[in-house]
């Protein structure tokens, strides 16, 4: 696969990082401790380089439409500054990827805009798909991804360290943000006040922000923000403590929660699916058929959470099991850091899906016992 390398990959080399390919990208699997890392997010805050995700731009006069046909999310219902969480399927209603996206405001020329952005390794794939499903709409589908770096401060001190790098008589922007987010905000980086997009958005389960940032920008935006903070309150975080994050906060990773062989219903995302939206959309039919089939919740399989009751962890496509016959498998799996026991999410048989329900995970042999129980695993305070 070919690598690719985030305009931060110095900044990271700098700070001792260990890398690891993801999605085509070499990025910062951890930098000392991944555990120090987890725990610090979850009582601080971590600075993450998301820069191998994706951003294409829809812009016209029928982007809201076109989305609306293009995703499975009733797209055009979402106000200007705010984001959500979507679906792009195919005709079979499989997951092409899971996606946001971000409705800014109209350009000059009254054209609506609104940014998609895709996981990594399926960036390219989104792209074109929905380069292709543009055809008949007045739209243009601008893939910027490989000029744009996006920078993500997650945790309880978040939004205390940004602030500092935004004027005064501009807070409001930061603390009146609302969770799905967005906003032009100026930043002081160099002794200027460069408007940037924040979202309050992440992918750790605490409060925290994304930044949108030009390529040729990036090292300076994540150089001030490192520098702004108080010793111990940011610490540089990889990949490795953004996924046992995302796992406690019960949040699915495209590749291991989500597939093209998977469909919305199993994986507890059928809300996101508006199937009453006004005309047709990519893999309607197919998601009409499958949720009128009971998927997700009268036949096949559905995505739970599986809490460990002993100490041993269950990992990806490890065995799940219910009195000794195989029902399920484990997609994700680690010991929680937060929580102090494993914890896993599993595909099981719908009819050993409830809370409470006891269950077993084949460790390479030997059972370890195992409890459904409502996702996510952890929520912070508020």
């Amino acid at each position: 696969m070919t690598e690719n390398y985030t305009a931060l990959y110095e900044e990271h080399k700098k700070l001792g990082a260990s890398f690891t390919d993801f999605g085509g990208w070499q990025m910062p699997l951890k930098y000392s401790s991944e555990l120090a890392e987890h725990h610090a997010v979850r009582k601080a805050a971590g600075i993450f380089d998301l820069s191998h995700m994706g951003e294409v731009w829809v812009t016209g006069l029928d982007a809201a439409a076109f989305l609306d046909y293009a995703l499975v999310g009733k797209i055009s219902a979402m106000a200007v500054g705010k984001a959500k969480y979507s679906l792009i399927c195919n005709e079979d209603g499989g997951i092409i990827d899971d996606l946001i996206v971000y409705r800014r405001p109209a350009d000059s020329e009254g054209h609506n805009r609104f940014l998609v952005v895709p996981n990594a390794g399926n960036a390219k794939v989104v792209a074109a798909a929905l380069a292709q499903r543009s055809a008949g709409f007045e739209v243009v589908v601008d893939d910027v991804s490989a000029a744009t770096s996006l920078i993500a401060v997650q945790g309880p001190k978040a939004e205390e360290i940004l602030l500092r790098l935004v004027p005064a008589a501009r807070h409001e922007l930061v603390t009146g943000l609302k969770y799905y987010a967005a906003v032009e905000v100026p930043f002081l980086v160099a002794g200027a006040g460069q408007e940037l997009l924040l979202a309050r958005t992440g992918y750790t389960g605490e409060d925290g922000f994304e930044i949108f940032v030009d390529n040729d920008d990036a090292a300076a935006l994540w150089q001030a923000i490192v520098a702004i903070a108080d010793e111990g309150e940011l610490t540089p975080a990889g990949l490795a403590s953004r996924d046992s994050l995302r796992l406690e906060a019960g949040m699915p990773l495209y590749g291991n929660e989500l597939s093209l062989e998977g469909d919305p219903f199993t994986a507890g995302l059928g809300p996101v699916v508006a199937l009453s939206k006004e005309g047709d959309f990519v893999g309607k039919a197919a998601l009409a058929a499958k949720k009128e089939a009971g998927a997700g919740s009268t036949s096949g399989r559905k995505l739970v959470g599986l809490k460990g009751l002993g100490r041993r962890a269950g990992r990806g496509h490890y065995p799940v099991l219910k009195d000794g016959n195989v029902v399920g498998e484990v997609t994700s799996g680690q010991p929680s850091p937060s929580l102090g026991y494993p914890v896993a999410m599993a595909y099981v048989d719908v009819e050993h899906s409830e809370p409470g329900t006891a269950l077993d995970i084949d460790l390479r042999g030997k059972s370890e016992p195992f409890e459904v129980v409502a996702l996510p695993f952890y929520k912070r305070a508020k």
